[in-house]
Order: C-alpha cells, then sequence, then structure tokens
C-alpha cells in the first residue's frame, strides 16, 4: 500500500477500482458449458445457497467448480473481478480492451480448472492467467494512455471535502496515472500487485513466474522512479511498508 500526497498537505490512499467488467456478460461467457470446459452439472443433492458459497474459502470454490458447480465458479469470480480487471487494466491501458481481456482471463480460467493442481493458490494461478492474457494483448501495438477520467485507481481523500480538494484530487489522480505509465510494463505490474493488492513478493513470484528477489528489485526500483516523477509534479509518495511484506 502507498499514499501519495501533496504541497498542500492532502493525502490519498490508493484503493480498489470501481469495478467496470460487465458482470453479467462476462458470467454468460466464463460459465457457458457449451465452450466444453465442463460439461458436468453437480449432483442437486448438493447444491449450496449463495449466502453458503459466499463463505466459502477461494480453495473451496475452485473444488466445487472443478466438480462442476458453476455458481461455485461465478462468486469465486465475483470475489476477484475488480482486482483482475484493475492488474489488466494497468498493462493494457485502454479500458474496453481491458474488459474483454478480463473476461477472457476468467474464460480460460474456467476452461483450465481441471489443470489445476492446488499446489499454489487459486488467486495465484488466476493472476498469472490475467497477466499472461493481458501482455499477449500488448503484442503486436503499442499502448496507449486513456485519458485522466478512466478509473484504474481511485481516490479517497483523508480529510477534508470541497471543490478545491475535489480539483487537487484530480491533479493528483493524473500526476500518478501519468507517473504509472512512465514506468516500464514489468515494472508497473510488479508494484501493482505487492503495493496495491498487497499481494506477498513469494506470491507475486510465483504469479510472475521470477525469483523473490526480482520482485523485490522490482518493487525498490518502481518506488524510486515513482517517487522523482511524482515529486517533479509537486506530489511526495510516502510508502506503507505493511503492503510490501
Amino acid at each position: 500500500m502507498f499514499l501519495v500526497s501533496s504541497n498542500a498537505s492532502s493525502s490519498y490512499r490508493v484503493q480498489d477500482p470501481v469495478p467496470l467488467v460487465d458482470s453479467v456478460r462476462t458470467l454468460e461467457s466464463a460459465c457457458a458449458y457449451e465452450h466444453g470446459a465442463l460439461d458436468r452439472s453437480p449432483d442437486s443433492r448438493t447444491r449450496m445457497a449463495p449466502a453458503e458459497l459466499n463463505a466459502l474459502s477461494d480453495r473451496e470454490l475452485v473444488d466445487r467448480a472443478t466438480g462442476g458447480d458453476k455458481e461455485a465458479f461465478c462468486v469465486w469470480m465475483r470475489r476477484h473481478e475488480p482486482k483482475v480487471f484493475r492488474l489488466i487494466f494497468h498493462i493494457v491501458r485502454r479500458r474496453a480492451e481491458a474488459e474483454e481481456l478480463a473476461q477472457e482471463a476468467f474464460v480460460r480460467a474456467y476452461r483450465a480448472l481441471g489443470q489445476f493442481d492446488g499446489r499454489s493458490e487459486p488467486f495465484t494461478w488466476l493472476y498469472r492467467i490475467a497477466v499472461n492474457v493481458a501482455l499477449n494483448g500488448l503484442r503486436g501495438r503499442k499502448a496507449q494512455a486513456e485519458d485522466i477520467d478512466d478509473p484504474r485507481l481511485s481516490f479517497t481523500a483523508a480529510e477534508g471535502s470541497g471543490s478545491a480538494h475535489e480539483i487537487e484530487r484530480r491533479q493528483l489522480y493524473a500526476a500518478l496515472a501519468t507517473s504509472l505509465d512512465s514506468l516500464s510494463d514489468t515494472l508497473r505490474v510488479t508494484l501493482l500487485l505487492v503495493c496495491v493488492d498487497g499481494v506477498s513478493q513469494q506470491d507475486a513470484a510465483r504469479i510472475l513466474g521470477i525469483p523473490e528477489g526480482t520482485v523485490a528489485w522490482r518493487v525498490h526500483e518502481a518506488r524510486r522512479k515513482l517517487r522523482l516523477l511524482l515529486s517533479e509534479q509537486g506530489f511526495e509518495l510516502v510508502v506503507d511498508e505493511r503492503g510490501s511484506k
């Protein structure tokens, strides 16, 4: 986790984005049986109510989904959809493309349920699929930044309100979005996983398929560059180390 503050002493915390993916369309695609991902339906005697499914862990939901429980997969997907969208959006930097790629990531995960061996956490496996889908989407074209109204990140003022704070908030957003876009794809994605999503460096290493030491170096380098870029625009990056363990 990190905070960004301005010379006016207002602080803003990076939080989860507004979920922009069309959930209904995504669910229909990701959970459709006609694609042949799963051709079995769970025994009706084992079906669970929505509240019961929501109380299950990721691993329990994936186990049920592997056994043919479509609703379990949908609950798991809803749980991770906002972060998967944000991760992909930070890579491709185009809203419409990020929505399509997020949908594709869940479709691929659904089709590959039988290949999940349980040696890693389900979210680690899912994030790795999402990263691969997004990076594949970048091949053959140059990423272009969206305008500042696209909510890759949302910010909440730590104190105060009113038009002056809203203007400052938007200025901060523009500065941070521009600075993040200036980072390489590898630094940006690693920083997002560890410092925004709170993924441990060990799990980030599994997601990205790199040594844990490389993750630590990328986070350090991304913070260093981001701090310089923001400083040039009159903002200060304040790191909360609890989000990088």
